[in-house]
């Protein structure tokens, strides 16, 4: 088959393609956010931490030549966030959703300030493993052409579901999550333990940053994240706090990002502002759908949504 025989086939094959690209950074904020609220906490200023991730890398990659560097530092400026954000929540009678929304104001306002002379320059891009290699049809190449932190980030999934139910570490997680008291009764410092999760998360959605300024959209830019890191938050509440379905869940969002490229890509072009606003649809419409009484709390650690 030629990529001229294609035809409609191409359209999965664009959706495939873009949901990799476009999944990628959903699926670290929300590996991190997964973590966070895990241990009792809820970080709502990961869109902070995204764009300042992203400008980040892209300053560092730019300065220094090298894309990985740029991911380093990221995943540094992203734990930098999380630090911030659980030594406030520590204290007494601080809220974790107030502290979070001046965070993202916070991380939004530095990205802005510091990045603005690094709009014009160009970093290097991170590599891609080209998976396709076994064809000779390029749209087929093109959309298993996959960046090394997509795949980087389903083996971190796998390895954090793992963590929480075989490992010491994911158990005192879980007991954090669930509550102070249980924690405390076990000799664990349930502040400490959020504190770390808390950095943890924000390393992994600086990363995420990473992703969008170094590989797709691959530039810098003010506009770069577009919500995601907030869309993040509620695809972690759609997975019930489970790492491998946050990866399923990053997945479906970044194909309903792909879609209305997809259909460009063979001449669709009526609707495209309705198939650009797909996620943020499918956002509201799955909030919607797990807010159910019945199904509300499935799966919520016990601790969530409490001043501590």
């Amino acid at each position: 088959m030629t990529g001229e025989e294609l035809g409609l086939w191409g359209v999965p094959l664009a959706i495939l393609a873009g949901a990799i690209r476009v999944s990628t950074p959903f699926l670290f904020v929300a590996l991190g956010e997964c973590l966070t609220e895990r241990s009792g906490r809820i970080n709502l200023g990961l869109e902070g931490t995204l764009i300042f991730g992203a400008m980040t890398a892209y300053a560092v990659a730019y300065e220094t030549g090298s894309p990985w560097l740029g991911v380093g530092a990221a995943a540094f400026a992203g734990a930098g966030f999380g630090l911030v954000h659980g030594a406030i929540c520590g204290l007494r009678g601080v809220n974790d959703i107030a502290v979070g929304i001046a965070l993202m104001l916070l991380g939004m306002g530095l990205a802005f300030f510091f990045g603005k002379a690094y709009v014009q320059p160009v970093a290097p891009q991170l590599p891609a493993v080209p998976l396709g290699f076994w064809s000779d049809i390029p749209q087929v190449r093109a959309a298993l052409e996959v960046n090394a932190l997509f795949i980087v980030g389903a083996i971190l999934a796998v390895l954090m579901a793992w963590m929480f139910r075989a490992t010491r570490a994911g158990l005192i997680v879980r007991v954090v999550g669930d509550g102070a008291e249980p924690a405390r009764a076990l000799g664990v410092d349930p502040l400490r333990v959020r504190r770390l999760a808390t950095m943890a998360g924000g390393a992994l959605s600086g990363v995420g940053g990473a992703h969008l300024s170094l590989y797709y959209p691959g530039s810098w830019n003010e506009g770069i994240s577009s919500g995601q890191g907030l869309m993040a938050v509620a695809l972690v509440i759609f997975a019930r706090w489970s790492p491998v379905n946050c990866f399923w869940a990053a997945l479906l969002f970044g194909g309903a990002g792909a879609l209305g490229p997809a259909l460009q890509s063979v001449g669709v072009t009526e609707g495209r502002h309705l198939f650009g606003a797909a996620p943020y649809l499918l956002t509201l419409g799955l909030l919607i759908a797990a807010s159910s009484p019945a199904r509300s709390l499935a799966g919520a650690p016990a601790a969530l949504g409490f001043n501590r």
